[in-house]
């Protein structure tokens, strides 16, 4: 066998080696590699669905808040309202994104009471008066504010229980891989996250 030969089948044997076609350990190691990468891609598209549904929850809350500032300054303009009533409406509308929960605040049902407390009182409040106004029945700028909060009010529910679906999903899936969260997670954070359904309860 010339030296050529040699070269070739060194090559051969190497390859055979890597693909673990005559290494059955090493086609196991394969095997595993693979379950890792899959349940690692699987992990890293439910943080992305949890990121995505959270996000468009609290952007449809902020844009509630940014509307009921324009509603209130409506009122300010057609209705003549108290310079002292309107200065405190805009501190508690400003203040609602300071008590607003977060991903894992929320996991005390009395933060998540207290803040829709303060939202539905204020959207209450603000609607009443707007609607009580002689202004309201020609002011179409008024009413379509209105209708806007009255529909994120109502869209409310429907964004947190599409969250509740992905943690659940998310939480089901840590608890059956976690023998092998340590290799998907390398920062080993991964934690149950708490839903809007226990909260309520």
């Amino acid at each position: 066998m010339n030296t050529q030969q040699n070269i070739t089948w060194l090559f051969i044997a190497g390859a055979l080696i890597l693909t673990g076609c005559d290494n059955p350990k090493a086609k196991e190691m394969s095997t595993q590699f693979t379950r890792i990468d899959s349940l690692t891609e699987v992990y890293l598209d439910l943080q992305d669905s949890l990121h995505t549904a959270w996000n468009l929850m609290i952007n449809d809350d902020n844009q509630k808040i940014k509307t009921m500032h324009s509603l209130l300054h409506e009122l300010e303009i057609s209705a003549q309202l108290d310079p002292e009533k309107s200065k405190a409406f805009a501190q508690r509308i400003d203040q609602l994104k300071r008590i607003r929960y977060t991903p894992k605040s929320m996991s005390n049902s009395d933060l998540v009471a207290e803040y829709d407390f303060a939202s539905n009182s204020l959207v209450n409040e603000l609607i009443t008066l707007s609607e009580g106004h002689s202004a309201y029945s020609y002011n179409t700028t008024m009413q379509k504010l209105v209708v806007q909060i009255r529909e994120s009010e109502e869209s409310v529910e429907n964004y947190r229980s599409a969250y509740d679906a992905v943690v659940m999903a998310y939480n089901r899936f840590i608890s059956e891989n976690r023998e092998h969260m340590r290799e998907i997670d390398h920062a080993n954070k991964a934690e149950k996250k708490p839903l809007f359904q226990m909260a309520s309860e």
